[in-house]
């Protein structure tokens, strides 16, 4: 096939993949027009294959008139990576740097955007309890898609991943025995109610819908790497308006508020954890 041969195809397929987004978006308000490009075609791929049909416009149709194959590629769309106190020694510089800030404060409200099936809501839930500041908080935990908020809600989880949890706990500065945070059940392990009681789950749509409150914390880890860069500064603004002055933002391993256009208004709390203070 010659060079002008596959950029034709490759032109294509960015049209056909244009047209889909731009469909999904007009039909039901999801918007992934500005998702990371390699990302979004990668798993558009892997749903034409999974539902047997042969091209991107052929997707197109089917999710236009069959709606379990549309809440299918929604799924697909939203990523879905998290644990109980996944990347440790965050937690264990949110417990050190930000705790102690928080404790100044009457009444804390913490957006946790993004939040998939709930684990690190939880284990932030744990941690404020810890420190003796949960009862004055409430955290809004937001996420896109309504299937894994029902997870979460539920505060079941599987009894295998105990094992790798309790030595996140434990690195995280854990204070207490992680299985007296649970009980075993026949469909896996139960959080305690306690946990959360102070826990506001909610559907929210980082990319189309507007900030709902002014956050003392926002954590958004590893969300805004599947985002292209104008719908990350977009994000950004979003956050820096919903967080009020001296507020925390907690973003991802592989993300940084350097090159945004809010970078001058943050300091860095903690490089290596991704933690930064709104300063202006």
């Amino acid at each position: 096939m010659s060079n002008h041969s596959t950029e034709s195809q490759q032109d294509l397929e960015k049209l056909e993949i244009d047209l889909l987004l731009q469909g999904l978006y007009t039909w039901c308000g999801y918007d992934f027009r500005n998702y990371a490009y390699k990302s979004i075609r990668r798993r558009i791929w892997h749903r034409i294959h999974a539902e047997k049909l042969s091209s991107i416009t052929g997707l197109l149709e089917k999710i236009l008139h069959d709606p379990a194959c549309l809440k299918r590629l929604i799924s697909d769309f939203s990523i879905h990576v998290t644990e109980m106190f996944r990347d440790p020694l965050f937690f264990l510089d949110f417990r050190e740097k930000v705790v102690p800030q928080l404790r100044t404060y009457p009444s804390i409200r913490i957006w946790h955007a993004g939040c998939s099936t709930g684990e690190e809501v939880y284990s932030m839930a744990m941690l404020l309890h810890e420190e003796g500041i949960y009862e004055k908080t409430k955290i809004y935990a937001t996420d896109i898609n309504a299937e894994v908020l029902k997870i979460a809600k539920s505060g079941v989880f599987p009894l295998e991943q105990m094992r790798k949890y309790t030595n996140n706990y434990i690195l995280a500065g854990g204070k207490k025995a992680f299985s007296d945070y649970y009980q075993v059940t026949n469909n896996g392990v139960k959080f305690h109610p306690f946990l959360s009681k102070n826990i506001v789950f909610a559907q929210h749509n980082l990319v189309t819908d507007h900030s709902f409150n002014e956050f003392h914390v926002i954590l958004c880890r590893n969300v805004l790497i599947y985002f292209n860069k104008n719908l990350q500064d977009k994000v950004h603004s979003l956050f820096y308006e919903s967080l009020g002055m001296l507020g925390i933002l907690g973003l991802g391993d592989k993300e940084t508020i350097n090159h945004t256009m809010k970078a001058d208004c943050y300091e860095n709390i903690s490089s290596s954890q991704k933690l930064y203070k709104k300063i202006n």
